[in-house]
């Protein structure tokens, strides 16, 4: 026997003629169109109208009954199954994302991270909208190349906002946050400060725990999924 090379795979201008004829009702009822009608709305000539709905019929996509100077065309279930294949498989693209993932190196920091962490202007904020007491310290992580325009995208999305604050001394500034978790096992939030000393490849994670207690050493690689839904 020999094999129709379209059986395995739906061409792309097949699904825009099944599109077409389910918008016009071809998914339950046999709908009456003819080739100049179906050319118009796909954009092609009447010759190519005509051809796609060949293919469509011989491979099983369609089922087509004459009707005076056209056709009354009704999709059979194989057709409609590869437009909402195709349909899934948009909706993954277009969604949006709820979780991106970082990845990058454990480096050493300057110290600063325990400093502000211990303040009350920000730890209180800490537990109140973020839900945990933070460890007095940032672990910083520095991105692998490929993940610097993921963080930037990350900011696109609504952060938790930990507000700036003064001790009548000096201000801090505020604080985007958004909740995370290290190598699939160790719950906590990224910071992206609104000052900052770092350059936009340094990533700094907060936890509940002590980081480096858990086996996490300097100069480890380490994966950050972070939650953008809040």
């Amino acid at each position: 026997m020999s094999s129709n090379k379209y059986n395995d795979k739906v061409k792309m201008h097949m699904l825009v003629t099944l599109i077409e004829l389910l918008l016009r009702g071809a998914r339950s009822n046999y709908v009456n169109i003819t080739t100049t009608e179906l050319a118009n709305s796909i954009g092609r000539s009447q010759q190519a109208a005509s051809k796609h709905l060949l293919e469509l019929e011989s491979n099983g996509y369609i089922k087509r009954m004459r009707y005076g100077q056209g056709f009354s065309i009704k999709v059979t279930e194989k057709g409609y199954r590869e437009v909402y294949n195709l349909f899934m498989k948009l909706k993954a693209v277009v969604e949006p994302v709820k979780v991106i993932e970082l990845v990058g190196t454990v480096v050493k920091g300057m110290g600063e991270g325990s400093y502000y962490m211990s303040l009350n202007g920000y730890r209180l904020q800490f537990i109140n909208r973020l839900g945990f007491d933070p460890y007095p310290g940032t672990l910083n992580i520095k991105l692998d190349k490929m993940y610097i325009d993921a963080k930037q995208e990350i900011t696109k999305y609504p952060p938790i906002i930990i507000e700036g604050f003064s001790d009548g001394k000096r201000t801090y500034g505020g604080v985007r946050c958004y909740r995370a978790k290290m190598n699939d096992t160790i719950d906590g939030a990224i910071l992206i400060p609104e000052r900052t000393h770092h350059d936009d490849s340094i990533l700094e994670f907060i936890s509940p725990v002590k980081i480096m207690d858990l086996g996490i050493k300097h100069g480890e690689k380490v994966s950050i999924k972070v939650n953008i839904e809040g």
